[in-house]
């Protein structure tokens, strides 16, 4: 059975779980060479956000391949994302709840800078 991630349904993703699966996205943008990928732990700056995993493709068809593995295997765990509007060739956005995944090409990371907005929030 395949879930889609709310804040008060399925899995209880909040902190230890939340952390596990920021650990899992990072390992698995990884296995398909995603470039500087960052986590953030928005908790202390944020009341309505969790956590951030961000990371950068070289190439469109790179976003794309990121985006399809990161899915296709959290969905074979039983994670499915939220339904995200506005999705872009240079941003991708995948929302599992509590932890939500920015992947970009290295134009849109540098033009956004998510982690420059976030500064304040702590890496881990």
């Amino acid at each position: 059975m395949v879930k889609t991630l709310g804040q008060h349904e399925g899995l209880d993703l909040r902190k230890q779980g939340a952390v596990e699966l920021v650990a899992r996205i990072k390992d698995l943008l990884g296995e398909k060479k995603a470039e500087n990928v960052v986590a953030l732990d928005l908790r202390a700056v944020s009341e309505s956000l969790d956590y951030f995993v961000l990371a950068s493709a070289t190439s469109t068809p790179h976003l794309q391949a990121l985006e399809r593995h990161v899915q296709e295997k959290l969905e074979e765990e039983g994670l499915r994302p939220r339904p995200t509007e506005g999705q872009s060739p240079r941003w991708v956005v995948l929302d599992y709840g509590e932890v939500v995944v920015h992947l970009m090409t290295p134009e849109a990371r540098e033009y956004y800078d998510l982690e420059g907005f976030w500064a304040d929030a702590e890496r881990i």
